[in-house]
């Protein structure tokens, strides 16, 4: 799995010019994508790595001063565009398998106790931020 982690100020998603998901305060902006070979344990390990990573003011995490996080689902982080000019999407996990694994990474998070907002799978989703720094790093594990 990776993301791609954005620190904010805040962040939010709309979906039919509706937000269905939204942090006000600083915490984490996550972009999370899957791989074929992604498991619950690749989820997981993901999640704790979100809520332990300290990139936040004062290098403090998430889970030190409970932040918040935004979950975003992002099978563009397989892209490959190293031949050409179109990427292929061919190392993305298809829905199927990729919804289940992000869905894994949240419950995650909240079972660790992080306050968790969320965008909609496989939606046309428009996301605004602001990246405080800017601070962005990108995570696989």
């Amino acid at each position: 799995m990776r993301a791609v982690v954005q620190r904010v100020s805040h962040a939010s998603v709309t979906v039919d010019g509706e937000v269905v998901g939204e942090i006000t305060r600083p915490g984490l902006m996550a972009l999370v994508g899957a791989t074929h070979t992604d498991t619950e344990a690749e989820a997981a390990k993901i999640a704790r790595k979100l809520w332990t990573l300290r990139i936040l003011e004062e290098e403090r995490s998430c889970s030190d001063i409970g932040a918040p996080i935004l979950v975003v689902s992002q099978f563009t982080l397989y892209g490959d565009a190293r031949k050409g000019r179109r990427p292929t999407w061919q190392a993305a996990a298809p829905g199927p398998v990729a919804e289940p694994l992000v869905d894994a990474v949240v419950k995650e998070l909240r079972d660790l106790g992080a306050e968790v907002a969320t965008g909609v799978f496989g939606a046309q989703m428009s996301v605004g931020l602001t990246n405080e720094g800017p601070f962005t790093v990108l995570l696989e594990v």
